[in-house]
């Protein structure tokens, strides 16, 4: 079976290189959204600087949600 676990160790190395793309990516979708709700509703820089840190906590929860998922 030395077949099916080098597969295995190639899916959990294609899913851990996601990792930091998705952190980067929950970041600038929260602060870009904050930033059209500050533009839209004239509030800046507060909804920036708020949507930044849910950006901020939602990748970390994706980066700890995939690390555990493959680093068991």
């Amino acid at each position: 079976m030395p077949g099916k676990s080098r597969a295995e160790t190639m899916r959990a190395i294609g899913a851990l290189s996601t990792v930091g793309l998705s952190f980067v990516l929950a970041i600038v979708l929260g602060a870009w959204f904050g930033r059209v709700l500050d533009r839209w509703l004239g509030t800046s820089p507060w909804l920036f600087v708020l949507f930044f840190f849910f950006g901020l906590a939602a990748g970390i929860l994706n980066v700890y949600r995939i690390t555990s998922k493959y680093l068991r």
